[in-house]
């Protein structure tokens, strides 16, 4: 799955999410918290994002989309953030 394209006013929102993890440890958030972090945002970011694009789905098959797609921007940033974490401790 492609993420180029949840672009948001300009802005990719991969690099928000990390963004934010990484931010949240300014305030003491560390190790699996900022996984779980990562994934929800992921997760809330992809289904607003979707739904910010094409509406509220109608039926069930549009709803599915939306689920999945945040689920992998979810899957993704937290990936994306456990490869950042594991370069930084070696």
């Amino acid at each position: 799955m492609d993420f180029t394209d949840a672009v948001l006013n300009g802005i990719p929102l991969l690099p928000v999410i990390i963004g934010l993890v990484e931010y949240s440890k300014k305030f003491g958030a560390q190790g699996v918290v900022c996984d779980a972090l990562s994934m929800g945002l992921g997760v809330t970011f992809g289904l607003l994002y979707q739904l910010s694009t094409g509406g509220l789905p109608t039926d069930l098959g549009g709803w599915f989309g939306v689920v999945l797609y945040g689920l992998a921007l979810g899957l993704t940033s937290s990936g994306v953030w456990a490869v950042i974490t594991k370069h930084r401790h070696e």
